[in-house]
């Protein structure tokens, strides 16, 4: 699996993950195992972590945030568990970015295993693989909270897009506020639980993120300007017309364009294939 082993004398070392010295009985790891690429001193990584419940709120604004940010240049770096972190590394290879996975397990037990395809994808688009577990190590329940705080360090950033009140993500988030990082956190729905935490954190003092445009200038990081794909038929016209400033439900683009049901499926599905538009996922298209 070409797992290389790298110390913490090693020049490769990530120097981020010195700063774990500060981290009351935590500490740097002796040793980290990685598959892949690691990141250059000059690359620009920020985390994006939340709850593996994710809800349809979460899913959409967590990939369009990852998916922004992975096109501006920017590393995505998270665990790999489902929902968020999940949604966080799958925006960032459909965008062509780069990703890294750091694990709560040793390289050769990837968890969950429907996730394994996904690490492969990562790693085919330079992104890496990181634990501190040797192969062969049998795996503990503590290990995944304390691979978070390798999480927290690596990146200058960390955004927590959906999280209640526990969970690994408000540990993460935690760990980067120690460690001097910059903490962001997704306002939600004050009724839901799934918000709880993130509405905590920013009454805390994190900043609020509601897009791509409240990250990129406290990073230093810029849109790539992509050309335009042209629409190729006056249906196709009508839906680009009505996103071009917003994403909107199918639903709200048949009752705006007056197009039927089957008639608006039809166009979607081609200006999906001809990457015109993209679907965030419950019905929620944004214009590419």
């Amino acid at each position: 699996m070409q797992i290389s082993r790298i110390s913490f004398q090693d020049p490769q070392f990530p120097d981020r993950l010195h700063d774990l010295e500060r981290l009351k009985g935590m500490g740097v790891p002796k040793q980290i195992f990685v598959r892949g690429t690691l990141p250059k001193p000059e690359d620009r990584l920020i985390t994006i972590v939340g709850t593996r419940k994710v809800s349809k709120y979460g899913e959409q604004v967590t990939y369009q945030l990852a998916y922004e940010l992975a096109q501006a240049g920017a590393i995505i770096v998270s665990g790999l568990a489902f929902g968020v972190d999940t949604i966080a590394i799958r925006a960032a290879v459909e965008a062509g970015g780069r990703a890294i996975a750091v694990l709560g397990t040793p390289l050769d037990r990837i968890s969950p295993a429907p996730n394994r395809g996904l690490a492969n994808e990562l790693l085919e688009l330079g992104g890496a693989l990181i634990s501190e577990y040797e192969v062969g190590t049998e795996v503990q329940p503590w290990f995944f909270a304390v691979r978070d705080r390798i999480i927290a360090a690596l990146s200058e950033a960390t955004i927590v897009t959906e999280s209640p009140t526990q969970g690994g993500s408000l540990i993460t988030a935690s760990h980067a506020k120690e460690l001097g990082r910059n903490v962001m956190a997704v306002p939600g729905n004050i009724t839901s639980e799934n918000s709880a935490g993130t509405n905590r954190l920013i009454a805390q003092g994190a900043k609020l993120v509601t897009n791509y445009t409240d990250v990129a200038p406290e990073l230093g990081l810029h849109i790539r300007v992509a050309r335009p794909v042209m629409p190729r038929s006056k249906e196709e016209a009508t839906i680009a017309n009505l996103l071009e400033t917003a994403s909107a439900t199918s639903q709200q683009l048949i009752e705006a364009s007056g197009f039927s049901a089957a008639q608006f499926a039809n166009v979607i599905s081609l200006m999906e294939i001809t990457g015109k538009v993209r679907n965030l996922g419950a019905g929620v298209w944004v214009r590419r």
